[in-house]
């Protein structure tokens, strides 16, 4: 049986035909935690639902996703529903442990093959800049895989940067400098001293206005990945690729810089028509 189908079969007696008809599917798992996403009419059996769950999976903790991740620390809304109250756990992902609390700190799974690849193209003599390194999503694969020189990973969110230096420890990781802190004023100091191979710019929404910032940061001839969302209709979708580039070469020109397009990529679907894309852009 489905997952569906093995719920529905524990609820049958306690809810009510259309309410059987909209259980989920499936859920998110993270470390030993799972995710719902139960629809409005499910509510006012939450807790019911979980203890289902929670008999059926056998996990330590179910939640619920309550609404969009909001704010600009970019913080989910989830809420506690059956097992351990305790929602902080470790997540293993391409052999990288992720220690965080899911009602605290979001996690996007669906970027497993970007943090990879990423990792996978570093050459072990580089100077990194991460400048939204959250809770070391892109930095701990590349300083374990890549084993470049030297990562400055730079993260304002106090809650995630402590997570960033648990994790840091977790993996016994020793290429990586965190930096707590603005981006924009850490860079202004780090700028005069180092000059990057590869910059990380790792954000959504698109953080356009910290492009200068990568520019004094960034050498001739480095590398850098920048995400933003492109409308997924196939006839609109190059005028968008088209567009950001231009946004970002008017301001790689105030630098004195040129940039080139080195691959641009859906990561996953944003919402409807929409699609979340990175750009590797080479700038000369």
């Amino acid at each position: 049986m489905t997952f569906k189908q093995e719920l529905q079969h524990k609820l049958q007696t306690l809810l009510s035909q259309e309410d059987l008809s909209l259980l989920p599917t499936g859920y998110q798992r993270v470390g030993d935690i799972i995710i719902l996403n139960l629809p409005e009419q499910l509510v006012k059996n939450k807790k019911l639902i979980a203890e289902k769950v929670l008999e059926l999976t056998k996990v330590r903790a179910i939640c619920n996703k309550t609404g969009a991740i909001t704010g600009t620390f970019r913080e989910p809304q989830i809420e506690f529903l059956a097992g351990d109250e305790n929602t902080t756990t470790i997540h293993l992902e391409s052999g990288i442990n992720y220690k965080f609390d899911v009602r605290k700190i979001m996690f996007a799974k669906g970027n497993v093959t970007e943090r990879v690849r990423i990792a996978h193209q570093i050459d072990k003599n580089e100077i990194i800049v991460d400048m939204f390194a959250g809770i070391g999503y892109f930095s701990l694969p590349i300083a374990k895989i890549g084993k470049p020189k030297k990562i400055y990973a730079i993260e304002l969110n106090p809650i995630s940067f402590q997570f960033f230096t648990e994790n840091i420890k977790l993996n016994k990781i020793k290429n990586i400098e965190p930096i707590n802190g603005d981006n924009r004023e850490i860079i202004e100091d780090l700028s005069k001293t180092i000059k990057a191979d590869r910059v990380l710019m790792s954000y959504l929404p698109p953080p356009k206005e910290f492009l200068p910032w990568a520019f004094k940061i960034i050498k001739r001839g480095g590398m850098l990945h920048y995400e933003d969302i492109v409308n997924a209709d196939e006839k609109e979708k190059q005028k968008d690729i088209d567009r950001i580039m231009d946004e970002i070469q008017e301001i790689a020109q105030q630098y004195n810089f040129t940039i080139k397009l080195q691959l641009a990529k859906c990561i996953k679907s944003y919402g409807p028509k929409k699609d979340h894309y990175v750009f590797d852009i080479m700038v000369n």
